[in-house]
């Protein structure tokens, strides 16, 4: 099937979402999700949230965990919480997403590259924000169309690379676990990994 040159669907956001789901062992729980957004475009403007949660099963504030959205804008992290993160399938499971406490952060910046290691930084109320990916490997273009995407209306492309390694941390609190292999529709991929260019689209009609 021939592609039309101009897509009609409706960019609901696009930017960039690296993430890293975390466990201490292949076969267990995830002791952390993270999901890093960098927005250029969407409804509420340009932004950064991350949702960082460092304990899944009760993603409440306790003494040794983080779990929060922080963000240098609060509208925005709301839309994307709300209409997409709660549809990725590792925060599906996670009680009380919706609830999670919206805090202040500022100063995003990026360094490294993709191929060795790539860092992530904030400061944010709670301390400075840090996210490493390291030892990135070839880069794959995903193309998914509403049955396969994690809100099941939407078209989503993007640039993947997949890390052998991630690692989290927000003032004193580092993120627990590590990253494993997963399977990406057939694709060796693995549960920390960068996604640039992303764009989400919905079909009019």
């Amino acid at each position: 099937m021939s592609r039309p040159p101009v897509n009609p669907a409706r960019v609901d956001w696009s930017g960039e979402n690296p993430g890293m789901y975390l466990k201490e062992r292949e076969d267990g729980p995830f002791s952390a999700l993270i999901s890093f957004f960098r927005v250029v475009h969407s409804p509420h403007g340009r932004g950064h949230a991350v949702i960082f949660i460092t304990d899944p099963d009760r993603p409440v504030q306790g003494a040794g965990h983080v779990n929060a959205v922080y963000t240098d804008n609060p509208d925005l992290a709301r839309y994307l919480v709300d209409e997409f993160a709660r549809h990725f399938g590792s925060f599906r499971p996670v009680p009380g997403l919706a609830e999670l406490p919206i805090k202040r952060a500022w100063n995003f910046r990026a360094s490294g590259d993709p191929r060795s290691r790539y860092i992530e930084l904030a400061e944010t109320e709670d301390g400075p924000l840090s996210l490493t990916w390291s030892e990135g490997g070839e880069p794959f273009l995903v193309e998914y169309l509403p049955a396969q995407s994690a809100t099941g209306r939407h078209e989503m492309f993007s640039l993947f690379v997949a890390c052998q390694g991630g690692s989290a941390r927000v003032g004193s609190v580092e993120a627990r676990g590590r990253a494993f292999p997963r399977d990406q529709f057939g694709k060796a991929s693995s549960t920390a990994f960068l996604a640039f260019s992303e764009t989400w689209l919905q079909p009019q009609g």
